[in-house]
């Protein structure tokens, strides 16, 4: 629904900033791939990562034109009449052409934004890549310039006759929430867990 559009930079770089997980479109010797994806934004770019024998990567680091999306489910909306279920979500669309990243201090970078986005402080407590594994690692850039969202809020939107229906309709929300961490068996004894939660990304 086009009413559902938005187009503030603000609200898109939300959007990216809290989903997790990417979808990335293109297309490839005449085929259409949608591959997922783990992702990273710094400023007005946006990263995606992977071996350097990925065929993904190795297909788009050319510059072709590729189609992101992140999608954010907010609650299941119950209505009265089947036609008008639907999810409350926040989404956000970033078109361009991705660019292979080869400088090493801005491959970092990229790097340190994927770390971060998954659990701040990471970056920090950890190893940095060895040149080896920057090596073994592609890197692309696609710039934030042209993107836009969808949000959908509220109850359901019920036809004016089904509001006299004897059916429950609302909203169900729904949110992401860690469980309990689970140590490597080969974790030295004494390490205490880090601690993850939406709101500290």
């Amino acid at each position: 629904m086009p009413a559902r559009g938005v187009y503030d930079r603000k609200t898109i770089e939300a959007i990216l900033d809290e989903a997790l997980l990417c979808h990335l479109g293109f297309v490839h010797d005449g085929h259409p791939f949608v591959v997922p994806t783990l992702f990273g934004r710094v400023g007005g770019e946006l990263y995606v990562h992977g071996s350097a024998a990925s065929r993904t990567l190795r297909a788009l680091r050319g510059g072709v034109d590729v189609c992101l999306t992140a999608t954010l489910v907010d609650g299941i909306v119950l209505a009265r009449s089947i036609f008008n279920h639907s999810v409350n979500y926040r989404s956000a669309v970033v078109l361009g052409r991705a660019r292979e990243v080869v400088e090493a201090d801005e491959k970092l970078r990229a790097l340190e934004a994927f770390s971060e986005r998954i659990l701040p402080g990471r970056w920090a407590d950890v190893r940095p890549p060895s040149p080896r594994e920057l090596k073994a690692t592609t890197i692309l850039r696609l710039p934030l310039a042209e993107a836009s969202a969808k949000v959908r809020t509220g109850p359901p939107e019920d036809d004016p006759d089904d509001y006299r229906l004897p059916v429950w309709a609302g909203v169900i929300p729904l949110r992401l929430v860690a469980g309990a961490p689970e140590p490597d068996g080969r974790l030295a004894p004494g390490l205490e867990p880090p601690v993850w939660s939406p709101a500290r990304r």
